[in-house]
């Protein structure tokens, strides 16, 4: 690393950089290692409680995707050092902090100015710059367990206490565990009156001590206890799209198709109106909320709280779920894999940083296409797949890890 107590502006310091560097000064491992001493260093100042706003710059050949991911790295670490991020409008007398990431011949850079008063600080973090820039991300993975498996096509499944609701076109089946496996107790038919779409969507909710099933042109209320009562009428109700345990979205489904039409109500009942969408999920950036659709176009748009367009992500599939579990920046998202998944498919969580979808965790794969995937808690999704070798559909509850 190499530090400059002396210099007093940015300006200098970029004249400086290429010259400056003490020869035999110990750099980080690691474009993550660099991150974090960094983030420790900022944490440090920040000790007096105040949160701090913090700006990024890129002026280096590292492309968007790596610039984004040594963010989230910098942006974990000041957190779990004790570090507060400031929303993105903060009073003029919090300390104003700006992070490049710059490079030099030997060494790729980051440069940390700090004003707070007449407090001034800059704090270069170095590692070697041969070969491509290791992250060396925290250990967060996506463990997948088997829920159930069958024949006929499933729509979604969810968890009670000691029981599971399964969801398929032709109704809802309860199984209990009954020597460590399921076993069904009892099945209700669903009818819509009319024929379902091609491609039959449906989702599971929980609703206090109920449930409700949500399908084309139907709504269904539930309860699993003492017996499985299944009440069904005609409705154009919009769907509620749940994104880990605190957003939601009311959506109006397309009755003859596979996708939400783009009218939607926002948390604080504002009404919107988009593209149409096939799936939905929350995020937030250095605390601001965000919404991403996958929309039918191809793309996943990312809307702020107003729902006014900021990016867009192009190489996500048509399903997208939210979690929240407490690692990294707080809130994952859950994406298939965009292409042909007839012969296998994967699911793989990401942070938003910087406008852009990061990858935090390994790919959970698949031997088939994900046919839907719906939140279930917090840090769990449901996922069902299609499996392409035996034509079985299966439900799997795919948890978000922190890891260490």
């Amino acid at each position: 690393m190499c530090y400059d107590p002396a210099v007093k502006t940015w300006h200098a310091v970029a004249a400086a950089l290429l010259f400056f560097c003490v020869p035999g000064a110990r750099g980080a491992d690691s474009a993550g290692g660099a991150a974090r001493e960094l983030a420790r260093k900022t944490a440090a100042f920040a000790a007096r409680g105040e949160p701090l706003s913090i700006t990024w710059r890129n002026v280096s050949s590292l492309d968007a995707s790596v610039f984004a991911q040594i963010r989230s790295v910098f942006e974990s670490a000041f957190q779990d050092a004790g570090g507060r991020l400031a929303p993105s409008a903060t009073p003029s007398a919090a300390p104003s902090v700006h992070v490049t990431l710059s490079e030099n011949p030997s060494a790729w850079l980051l440069v940390e100015e700090v004003q707070a008063g007449d407090d001034h600080h800059i704090w270069i973090a170095s590692w070697d710059r041969t070969g491509p820039p290791k992250l060396a991300l925290p250990g967060i993975t996506l463990e997948k367990k088997l829920l159930w498996e069958q024949d006929i096509p499933i729509l979604d499944a969810a968890i009670l206490a000691n029981s599971m609701l399964v969801l398929s076109p032709a109704g809802v089946t309860i199984y209990d565990r009954t020597s460590g496996a399921w076993q069904p107790r009892q099945s209700v038919p669903i009818s819509s009156g009319r024929p379902w779409p091609r491609d039959l969507r449906g989702r599971l909710r929980m609703n206090g001590g109920g449930f409700q099933v949500l399908l084309p042109g139907v709504l269904c209320a539930g309860a699993a206890t003492p017996a499985l009562t299944l009440d069904c009428h005609a409705s154009e109700q919009p769907w509620v799209i749940e994104s880990g345990s605190r957003a939601l979205l009311l959506a109006n489904y397309a009755t003859a198709r596979d996708y939400f039409d783009g009218r939607i109500v926002t948390q604080t009942g504002a009404p919107k109106a988009v593209g149409p969408f096939y799936s939905a999920a929350a995020s937030t950036e250095q605390g601001r909320p965000l919404w991403l659709l996958a929309m039918v176009d191809g793309a996943t748009q990312i809307f702020d709280p107003s729902f006014a367009p900021v990016g867009s992500i192009a190489n996500w599939g048509s399903d997208i779920a939210g979690t929240d579990a407490p690692c990294a920046s707080g809130s994952q998202i859950l994406a298939t894999r965009a292409g042909d998944s007839s012969n296998g498919d994967a699911v793989q969580a990401f942070a938003i940083v910087a406008r852009a979808a990061m990858p935090v965790s390994p790919p959970a794969l698949f031997s088939g296409p994900v046919t839907a995937l719906w939140p279930s808690g917090g840090t769990s999704v449901v996922a069902v797949v299609k499996d392409s070798s035996t034509t079985r559909y299966a439900a799997y509850l795919l948890t978000v890890s922190c890891g260490s």
